[in-house]
């Protein structure tokens, strides 16, 4: 069974305590505290495989926990720190907060590996804490527990074009005529469960993705049948061929057909609908027109064009298709070539009491702010994208860096400096 959505608990690892121990060498009776420092516990590091295609690997196993930090040790000795859980992940793959239903990462676009969790951190042995009053001291600091929850990984095909239409249109056909592609291919429902990729070429090394996602019904988006299994697959591709039987050989309708997975595309979202899309009129070659009834292509081009351009192909013998290949083509050279990535809406940070931040001006008059958990977000956070510079302002309010940054003076029109960024301030 192809499996593209599963939910896991991810654990990493927590810190070793610090040790309490003191020097017991000959002629040194009063030795001083030598307790080690405990290690840093493991993370859970998420990383994209290219042999995977499938999360049908996280079917058996749900539970993934990073090793623990081992505790420090006499005369000074570190503790050993925890190993870190690498997950592989196909390309495509959505990491999703459980609860939340936020982003925290995706698995594309260049991200091939990420540390979403960070391992507890070691804790102080007995030899930080000797003062001229206390020199013997006889505790240690403990290690910082790991961070647990449970994530929802959605695998999203990457494909620039993606193929649509009622079960047995003919997208198999198609996929199997123009690339290298194998799809199992068969006249009954549901012939292909998972969605299949195959690279079509167009002469002179160019060449583009092409999807063959699982066949809809009625109340796809409504999660009938497969129907958000599928649909998911289509929120990375730049354009849309929407495969429809137009020789009525399933006894449908393909103007009716058109419009019911049109519907289906509309209520699953704004971005699917508004997706360019060409109507791949399939089996021309055996339409059949009785005396007195309308040409079923003519039928569609009437109903559609020109929203939507309407092609007449046979997938069987090949006619149509390299002209509706070339379209396509230049259809995807005027598109941006950049996948379409998923922004972090929520990161899994555990909200400690010694991660702060520093509030300073500058003598340029800057505000500078700084503190680990910030230069964590800003590496974290595309600011170039409206809806990252949205999340780290939340980030920054949550935090109470708006509240510092008045405390400290600013005023509409200063500029806030964090770590190479510049911000002007405004209320």
């Amino acid at each position: 069974m192809f499996k593209d959505s599963v939910k896991i608990v991810i654990r990493s690892g927590s810190g070793g305590n610090g040790h309490v121990s003191f020097r017991r060498e000959l002629f040194v009776p009063n030795g001083g505290p030598d307790g080690g420092d405990g290690g840093k516990g493991g993370d859970i590091i998420f990383e994209v495989d290219k042999g995977l295609n499938t999360l049908n690997d996280f079917r058996h196993m749900r539970k993934y926990f990073a090793g623990n930090g081992q505790e420090g040790g006499k005369r000074r000795c570190h503790g050993k720190n925890g190993e870190s859980l690498v997950i592989k992940v196909p390309e495509g793959t959505v990491v999703r907060d459980e609860k939340s239903g936020k982003v925290i990462t995706d698995m594309s676009g260049g991200n091939n590996r990420e540390v979403i969790l960070s391992g507890g951190r070691g804790g102080q042995g007995n030899m930080h804490y000797a003062t001229a009053v206390m020199q013997a001291p006889k505790y240690a600091q403990a290690g910082k527990p790991g961070t647990e929850m449970t994530v929802i990984l959605e695998l999203k095909v990457i494909a620039d074009v993606g193929l649509v239409g009622f079960p047995n249109a003919g997208k198999s056909t198609l996929l199997s005529r123009v690339s290298n592609a194998t799809p199992k291919i068969a006249d009954y429902p549901f012939t292909t469960l998972n969605p299949i990729l195959g690279v079509v070429g167009v002469g002179e090394g160019s060449s583009f993705v092409m999807a063959d996602i699982p066949g809809l019904i009625e109340g796809a988006s409504e999660g009938q049948g497969l129907g958000h299994d599928f649909l998911r697959h289509l929120e990375r591709t730049k354009l849309l061929l929407h495969v429809v039987d137009a020789a009525g050989t399933e006894y449908r309708d393909p103007v009716e057909d058109v419009r019911v997975i049109n519907n289906e595309l509309h209520s699953y979202g704004e971005k699917l609908a508004k997706l360019p899309q060409i109507i791949v009129a399939n089996k021309a070659d055996v339409i059949l027109v009785d005396e007195g009834e309308e040409d079923p292509i003519r039928r569609l081009k009437d109903a559609y064009e020109p929203e939507y351009e309407v092609f007449a192909i046979s997938a069987v013998t090949g006619e149509g298709v390299k002209e509706l290949l070339a379209h396509v083509w230049q259809l995807l050279k005027r598109m941006p070539e950049e996948t379409v990535v998923f922004e972090k809406e929520y990161i899994p940070v555990i909200d400690e009491p010694d991660l702060p931040f520093t509030v300073k001006r500058n003598d340029a008059g800057e505000y500078v702010v700084e503190g680990p958990l910030i230069e964590k977000m800003l590496g974290y956070t595309n600011l170039e994208s409206e809806k990252g510079f949205a999340f780290f302002q939340k980030f920054m309010s949550e935090r109470g860096v708006y509240r510092r940054l008045k405390k400290e003076g600013i005023q509409e029109g200063d500029t806030v400096r964090l770590y190479g960024h510049t911000f002007e301030y405004l209320e």
